[in-house]
């Protein structure tokens, strides 16, 4: 199948942020410490309307029997069958209900901060402390999540499965990876994404947390895939646009 008709994906949003607020620090669910002070509607509206239009896209093309994991490193999981139906909000409002530390990594959070490239899947940071595991076991399970580990097979949905460097998850909505600060990540400390993450808030009471734009160029070059490359070069260019 030709994947080059994805690309330029969607059309860049406003940079312009809406809606600020000031956020309480150490709210429940998010990190203690935020880069920034203020909380925007913006990323979550960028974030809706990227959903629909990688739903309209893969909704008029035949599937392609590919997972996130079998995602090519050029087009990313915007060319699989993770695209098909692609919604992370109801993950995401899971998270939330059920008080889970968790933050949004990938390239939910390059859109979120104004990447025009689209996803297919939803990838989560969360701190892999076993207390906090509990919490985010039944958020997964809340929505019907299927888990599987490094090598694709099945575990059950239970805390001690989040324990793991990485999980792979497949949820109402969208699948992806979910992983503590135990993953090898270059040489970068990944606990401290956490620590730096920004938040979103949406017109629902929706709040999402996500890696900072710095935080996620990093982890792009460090990656260094084709896809992250350009990717981390079109998060440089928002930023110095700023």
């Amino acid at each position: 199948m030709d994947f080059s008709t994805l690309l330029p994906f969607a059309r860049r949003p406003s940079l312009a942020p809406g809606g600020d607020k000031i956020v309480p620090p150490g709210r429940p669910g998010f990190p203690a410490r935020w880069s920034k002070g203020q909380m925007s509607d913006e990323p979550i509206r960028r974030l809706r309307a990227a959903a629909r239009r990688t739903r309209e896209l893969a909704g008029q093309r035949a599937g392609t029997g590919l997972g996130h994991e079998d995602a090519d490193d050029d087009v990313g999981t915007i060319g699989t069958d993770g695209a098909v139906g692609f919604d992370p909000f109801p993950l995401l409002g899971a998270l939330q209900r059920h008080g889970v530390r968790a933050v949004v990594i990938g390239q939910v959070a390059g859109i979120m901060h104004g990447s025009a490239e689209l996803t297919g899947d939803l990838d989560l940071l969360w701190d892999g402390v076993p207390e906090h595991a509990p919490a985010l076991a039944a958020a997964f399970a809340s929505v019907g999540a299927r888990l599987s580990d490094e090598r694709g097979e099945p575990v059950a949905t239970r805390p001690e499965s989040f324990l793991r460097p990485k999980v792979q998850f497949t949820a109402t909505g969208a699948g992806g990876d979910c992983c503590t600060p135990d993953l090898p990540w270059g040489g970068l400390r990944v606990r401290e994404v956490l620590d730096r993450a920004v938040t979103a808030a949406g017109p629902d009471g929706l709040e999402v947390g996500y890696a900072g734009l710095d935080d996620l160029i990093l982890m792009r070059r460090a990656l260094g895939r084709p896809k992250d490359l350009r990717r981390a070069a079109e998060l440089e260019s928002l930023r110095s646009g700023r």
